[in-house]
């Protein structure tokens, strides 16, 4: 597992609203996480459990940090990628720290600011749905400070390797990378206009414009117009009615 996302997390200002949002135009169940003293949902398909809802942390908001999607990668041990991630450039914003029952995690970002969290779960991972089953995050995309050192951090960091590598003109390289051999995702720099690195996630629907107009329906802004990728492939990138970044990937329009 180690390398692999397994987990997704929105902080929000208001998880019922998101809560009916992402159940509406992703397709989701919803249910609490009957977790003591935390009011934590979690976002499933069927049987198998996707993302994790939560109110974003006080102060946050005053520190102009904007509701956001963060994603879990696995790791062999916390402890240790945490203190390589430090030693490799990085920053451990949250210590590694225990969730009873659930596993260990820690809050990090890359040299270039992008946030993601560390994870290693309690005993054996639950059976994952394929990366394009309807529901699931089937990609994950870096707009990073800088394409070679972004990629060399998070290779060495997760063992990620090289799939390949599509010329983007202007724009530059976009570089999908690969875990255990299967693509999961890409990375690139960032546009200038683009104030800070970030991660995307992408969520899986059936049909591209339907989704579209579910979540315009329910006050979701686009950003980044439809558009087909390699492969043939739909996406488009939006915002929720909180301000949360998230994209949409369809097999057909």
């Amino acid at each position: 597992m180690h390398g692999n996302f397994v987990w997704y997390e929105l902080m929000t200002t208001d998880t019922k609203a998101a809560e009916a949002f992402y159940k509406k135009v992703v397709g989701w169940d919803a249910r609490d996480a009957d977790m003591p003293g935390v009011d934590y949902t979690l976002f499933s398909m069927g049987d198998h459990l996707v993302a994790g809802l939560m109110t974003m942390p006080e102060g946050a908001l005053e520190l102009n940090v904007p509701p956001a999607w963060l994603g879990y990668v696995a790791v062999d041990d916390v402890d240790t990628a945490a203190a390589r991630l430090a030693g490799e450039g990085g920053t451990v914003h949250r210590e590694p720290d225990d969730i009873p029952g659930v596993g260990r995690f820690a809050i990090v970002t890359d040299p270039h600011g992008a946030a993601f969290a560390l994870f290693k779960g309690t005993g054996e991972p639950p059976p994952s749905l394929d990366q394009m089953a309807p529901g699931n995050i089937g990609w994950h995309e870096l707009m990073a400070g800088e394409l070679d050192s972004a990629f060399a951090f998070y290779s060495k960091l997760f063992g990620w390797t090289k799939d390949q590598a599509m010329d983007m003109g202007e724009m530059g390289v976009y570089q999908l990378f690969a875990h255990n051999g299967q693509a999961i995702g890409g990375m690139m720099t960032k546009p200038k206009e683009v104030p800070a690195p970030y991660w995307l996630y992408y969520f899986n629907v059936e049909a591209l414009d339907a989704a579209i107009d579910r979540a315009q329906s329910e006050g979701a802004q686009v950003v980044v117009e439809p558009m087909e990728v390699p492969g043939g492939a739909w996406i488009v990138q939006c915002t929720d009615p909180q301000g949360a970044f998230f994209a949409l990937v369809a097999p057909k329009r």
